[in-house]
């Protein structure tokens, strides 16, 4: 390949998207997660690595993410059956910090990580990540002691931290720009792998622990993790991840008054605030308040018969996550598609918050069963819509601007949604109860709805 003389060697870029591309024919990369729309950012130093790096990001970070996803989705399940017995664990308040101080660690966190981003390559977050992931599982497979498991949550809240940033500055960095018209596709993928990690640590923490022993288990997803730490250190990035099209932009721009800079800005607004209500309701209430809201519906509270079994609470709890986290990977792939082909992704994500709304009001009027659990049904699949749409607008709105600081933001707000999420959902079953509890989600999602059909307009493509 020859430069013409003219042409700065540490500036070359590829010819725009539509119209002869000498590199797209001499490179006809066109992998399931290809962008081969996207310019090509040549460097003295580095070559074609960059080229490689963003050609494999996407896929890369959403199967390391979904593996260090293992021994957090497992605990869930096997901490409230065998903490007492096989880690020395004193009363059930133990358990309970166990699993929400990650939460509570990422709140202060965030910005920081965020800040770090801005400064490093994104593969030295990543790969961190996985060491520290790899590490808190490790921790339940070899050890014991409230203090020492204490530590190795919170460090596994730094480590979703670094895996979640990292995670959308791939993803906005690998999507198409001028438009970002795969934005949605590779957001919708690289969720519905997270959510395969998610469900075989469920699968593995209820079946596998009851066979083989708790510790052996969790030692033995740490040690599967270690796996994804030669594919973060040579698929992901080896530079840092700054703005739109991976071109370094100042961190802090002069605000601009500008009829379309407002619009931007409340774009940025409205997303923020449906990601604060996506991790209040969906994150925090939905999960905390689930088995609570079956228990109310089954027969004198205690169980059903399903297929000849029968189905307490809590099973059918697990069951209705389990179908979530099992179609994830083929709807909101699908889900996001459809988004990338509209022209604005505003209508559709008012569509399913509305059906969010609705699903949730059913919970709470007086229906038979078969049609309450169709309605459950309803609230799943809007969780995985909303979520995946809202990730995608997200990326939408920090493509204009600086993408690490709004990403941190975004991160941030949904932890913060998600920690109040379960303190709401005790508070709201005890005052009025568990079909108070569906009206208030309903209440939430009816809210932002209303909020994007009013407020939202149509926003300026970037």
């Amino acid at each position: 390949m020859f430069l013409q003389p003219h042409t700065p060697i540490n500036s070359f870029t590829a010819l725009p998207r539509k119209g002869g591309n000498y590199l797209r024919s001499v490179y006809p990369f066109r992998t399931l997660f290809s962008t081969y729309n996207k310019p090509y950012h040549f460097t003295q130093k580095a070559g074609f690595a960059n080229m490689n790096d963003t050609r494999h990001a996407p896929i890369a970070i959403a199967w390391i993410t979904g593996v260090c996803l293992l021994g957090d989705s497992m605990l869930y399940i096997v901490l409230p059956v065998y903490g007492m017995q096989q880690y020395g664990l004193d009363s059930f308040w133990q358990i309970g910090l166990l699993l929400s101080v990650n939460r509570l660690v990422r709140l202060p966190l965030g910005p920081l990580i965020g800040w770090l981003y801005a400064r490093m390559p994104v593969r030295v977050g990543i790969t961190a990540a996985v060491a520290a992931a790899s590490l808190t599982t490790l921790a339940f497979g070899l050890g014991s002691g409230f203090a020492l498991l204490l530590a190795a949550r919170a460090l596994w809240g730094a480590a979703w931290s670094l895996l979640r940033i990292g995670g959308y500055l791939v993803i906005l960095d690998a999507s198409a720009p001028g438009g970002g018209d795969n934005r949605g596709q590779l957001l919708g993928r690289y969720n519905g792998i997270m959510g395969m990690g998610s469900l075989a640590g469920m699968l593995a923490g209820g079946m596998l622990a009851d066979v083989l022993g708790v510790r052996l288990v969790a030692a033995a997803l740490g040690a599967v993790m270690l796996l994804a730490l030669p594919l973060a250190w040579r698929r992901l990035p080896a530079r840092a991840v700054h703005s739109k099209a991976g071109a370094k932009q100042p961190e802090t721009q002069p605000p601009q008054r500008t009829a379309a800079s407002l619009r931007s800005s409340r774009f940025a607004v409205l997303t923020l605030s449906s990601g604060l209500g996506m991790g209040f309701v969906f994150f925090g209430i939905l999960l905390a308040g689930l088995s609570p809201l079956l228990a109310s519906r089954l027969p004198n509270g205690t169980a059903i018969t399903l297929f000849g079994a029968s189905l307490g609470a809590a099973s059918l709890a697990g069951i209705a996550q389990a179908i979530r986290w099992g179609w994830s990977p083929l709807l909101s792939p699908w889900i996001g598609k459809r988004s990338d082909a509209l022209p604005d992704r505003r209508g559709l994500y008012a569509a399913v918050l509305g059906l969010g709304a609705v699903s949730f009001a059913l919970l709470a009027a007086p229906v038979p069963l078969p049609l309450w659990l169709l309605a459950l049904l309803g609230v799943m699949l809007a969780s995985t819509a909303i979520t995946t749409l809202t990730d995608a607008m997200a990326s939408d709105a920090a493509a204009g601007r600086s993408a690490v600081t709004f990403m941190t933001t975004y991160t941030v707000v949904i932890d913060v949604g998600a920690a109040l999420g379960p303190l709401a959902a005790v508070g709201l079953l005890a005052a009025l109860g568990p079909d108070g509890l569906s009206s208030a989600c309903a209440i939430c999602l009816a809210l932002l709805t209303a909020a994007w059909l009013i407020f939202g307009g149509k926003r300026d493509v970037v």
